[in-house]
């Protein structure tokens, strides 16, 4: 099977080596090239083909999303995932509206990065913004849930097992316990029942399933 081509673009040289080491943990994913500013995107799309961008939001001299409507404009058939320090509904919704694949916040576990990459190539990552934007909404951050917990929030509304929610979201099994062991703590409940129970009364998630990000 052809390994996927990943571009990654971000200025910052810590997290190109992090990324870098997290994606060679995976032999189907080849880097083929890093760079550190935005104009230097395009140019090296052009040389290397990639099926996959990560983009750095802030990117000095031309930002993220900048570089992102010039990958579409340019390089229609080229996926872009875009990267965030923070989940931002505003950030997540002006990059889905300027055609990113997916959003993946920084702080993702390392091991469920190249899952991410390969749901947005494949076009099977899901989208939280509406699920964010609702819950935040008249209700401020006081749960303060991320992306990934209002997720797996909604996920055990399906009576999966942690094994299975994790094989849904392509991520570590433990991964799946720590968000949870997180939910339970923020919603001052015990286990998934009391847990969906909450949800429900508080209209944290709706009983229809909702896309995410990471």
């Amino acid at each position: 099977m052809r390994r996927l081509k990943v571009l990654i673009a971000d200025d910052h040289r810590l997290m190109l080596h992090s990324i870098r080491l997290a994606l060679q943990a995976d032999e189907g994913i080849e880097i083929v090239a890093e760079v550190d500013s935005g104009k230097n995107v395009i140019p090296f799309i052009g040389q290397t083909g990639p099926d996959l961008v990560l983009l750095d939001v802030r990117m000095p001299g031309m930002d993220g999303l900048a570089v992102l409507e010039r990958i579409r404009e340019r390089y229609p058939l080229v996926r872009v995932a875009m990267l965030s320090g923070v989940d931002d509904p505003t950030m997540m919704r002006a990059a889905f509206d300027r055609g990113a694949t997916a959003f993946i916040v920084k702080h993702i576990d390392p091991r469920d990065l190249p899952a991410a990459v390969r749901q947005a190539v494949s076009d099977t990552v899901f989208r939280p913004l509406e699920l964010l934007e609702r819950f935040t909404d008249g209700s401020g951050d006081a749960l303060d849930l991320t992306a990934r917990e209002l997720t797996i929030l909604e996920a055990l509304q399906t009576g999966r097992s942690n094994k299975e929610i994790a094989e849904t979201l392509a991520l570590a099994e433990q991964t799946v316990k720590f968000h949870l062991t997180n939910v339970y703590r923020k919603l001052g409940v015990t286990n998934r029942l009391e847990a969906i129970r909450y949800a429900h009364e508080h209209d944290v998630v709706e009983r229809s399933p909702h896309p995410v990000s990471y």
